[in-house]
């Protein structure tokens, strides 16, 4: 018997999708969106035509795709925000690397392109929220749930309150442009979260009974 291996089809297919997605993301850069087509993203990808429709419905969907595997790391998993056990400085953290984000004109166009696709397309904005939206806000809230159990957040705070104000005037500013998007800002978002959603009477950089016993200064 010859123990000579065939063709790995599965490694063949995944550098096949990985180069349609990156062929995808540069198109959506380099051009305008309305300008970009399946067959040019076949074109730059080397791939057929047929090989991206059997895999997507549309070019909103290739484009939905390319934004999705940016969120997951090498794995393939999706991102855990940080938990150092200080939530101030672990949510600075994110946002300002989520205001660095949007305010890459790579990823600025890439977004801006798929936002206009769901705002038309019922089925690709569901399918957004449970492949993306979904899961990026249940690792945000469940950092914060950690901050809650280290007496650092109100325990009966609303998490999902607390993070459209975290993150709904970042997206507003950025939607409008009506301000730069800059490490100041995000932070200054984080600041509001926390005086708004801290433990009553507390620091919320520290836990809840310590801060409770410090001393009253006159």
């Amino acid at each position: 018997m010859s123990n000579e291996k065939g063709p790995d089809h599965s490694r063949r297919k995944e550098r096949s999708r990985q180069a349609i997605l990156a062929a995808t993301r540069a198109l959506v850069v380099e051009e305008a969106y309305e300008k970009v087509t399946v067959e040019a993203i076949a074109t730059r990808a080397g791939v057929g035509k047929q090989t991206i429709y059997r895999r997507w419905p549309s070019k909103s969907a290739v484009v939905f795709a390319a934004l999705l595997d940016l969120s997951a790391d090498a794995d393939g998993e999706s991102v855990a925000l940080p938990d150092t056990g200080d939530v101030e400085a672990d949510l600075k953290l994110v946002m300002r690397a989520t205001a660095q984000e949007f305010a890459d004109p790579s990823f600025d166009r890439l977004i801006r392109a798929l936002n206009a696709e769901i705002s038309n397309d019922a089925a690709l904005a569901a399918e957004y929220r449970e492949k993306l939206a979904r899961p990026l806000d249940e690792a945000k809230k469940a950092r914060l749930r950690s901050a809650q159990d280290a007496g650092q957040l109100d325990a009966d705070a609303d998490l999902d309150l607390a993070l459209e104000v975290l993150y709904a005037p970042l997206f507003q500013r950025w939607l409008h442009r009506s301000g730069p998007l800059t490490a100041a800002y995000a932070d200054s978002l984080v600041d509001a979260t926390l005086r708004a959603f801290g433990p009553p009477g507390g620091d919320p950089r520290r836990p809840g009974p310590d801060a409770a016993a410090s001393p009253t200064v006159a």
